[in-house]
């Protein structure tokens, strides 16, 4: 299933990733934000089972910020 998250307080502006039946998460790409470091993060958990994910990314924040592109990634996979 392919799923399309709008990002909330972040310079990305969404999220699409694939999530598959048994819930490893691939295909991870960020719509603006900080390029390297979305790139980065895309490589990095792709391949990985949502609750791994989630567990790694969910309350990671960005400067002053509550949120972050990675917290936006996981809060988007949680609801997936």
């Amino acid at each position: 299933m392919t799923v399309k998250y709008k990002t909330q307080s972040t310079c990305s502006r969404s999220i699409t990733f694939d999530k598959a039946d048994d819930g490893t998460i691939t295909n991870i790409s960020f719509e603006g934000g900080c390029n390297g470091n979305l790139k980065a993060i895309s490589i990095l958990c792709n391949g990985m089972k949502a609750e791994e994910l989630v567990s790694k990314l969910k309350g990671n924040t960005c400067g002053f910020k509550n949120t972050s592109c990675a917290d936006q990634l996981a809060r988007a996979v949680e609801q997936a």
